[in-house]
């Protein structure tokens, strides 16, 4: 991949620009999230590179500031770069933090990576995509869960991620991440995780991980 189309790569140089600093940094990143999953780890990346280097460079802009910043690079980048659970809206720039009982449950998840790549924009202009979704609130969606208009049409688009959703709605409520190509399913108990994960089928790549709502950098920032 070239520098220049890394988004850690490009956080750094955005904020090198906005603080107008002449220092630099070396960054290494252990890539553990698979491409193309609709994840968000590239967002991720560049969110810690976001905070991260705003403490090593001392710019000591605000995290609205960083969020900001960090919408240029992408609509999920803010929310990594607050770093908890939150409700959004607009592109997703818009965020609600979620507290309480509002927050979601920090859930046991089983995902599956299909072998397939998904073209995200090819989703959104698909004409077979619902674009009059009645909005919904906080409350409607505590109440009555939510859906993901994409997935019809990358059921139908990629028969590879159709299959997944319908191998793992066996174990429960399968759905997609965004546009895809991962699927999950919250699998309970991280014991009953470890026994699904040895059921999937060998043409997935398959994860158990544990849902949160404050990212861990939050954290090392706050003692360090």
């Amino acid at each position: 991949m070239p520098p220049d189309a890394d988004l850690s790569i490009r956080a750094a140089r955005l904020l090198q620009e906005a603080s107008g600093v002449a220092w630099g940094a070396d960054i290494d990143v252990r890539k553990r999230i698979p491409m193309g999953a609709g994840l968000g780890g590239g967002s991720s990346d560049a969110a810690t590179t976001l905070l991260a280097l705003d403490r090593l460079w001392d710019t000591r802009f605000s995290i609205d500031r960083l969020a900001d910043l960090g919408l240029q690079l992408g609509a999920d980048v803010p929310v990594f770069v607050r770093g908890q659970a939150a409700w959004g809206e607009g592109v997703g720039e818009r965020l609600i933090p979620l507290t309480g009982k509002e927050a979601p449950a920090e859930a046991n998840y089983l995902i599956l990576k299909p072998n397939v790549s998904i073209s995200t924009q090819a989703v959104f202009q698909d004409p077979e995509l619902t674009r009059n979704t009645p909005p919904i609130t906080i409350a409607g969606f505590l109440e009555a869960g939510g859906r993901n208009d994409c997935e019809p049409v990358v059921r139908r688009r990629y028969p590879a991620v159709d299959d997944a959703l319908t191998w793992l709605s066996r174990f429960g409520a399968a759905r997609l991440t965004g546009t895809g190509a991962c699927v999950f399913v919250d699998c309970g108990s991280a014991t009953r995780g470890r026994e699904l994960l040895s059921e999937v089928p060998s043409q997935y790549e398959a994860f158990l991980v544990r849902g949160l709502n404050t990212s861990p950098l939050l954290g090392r920032l706050a003692t360090n």
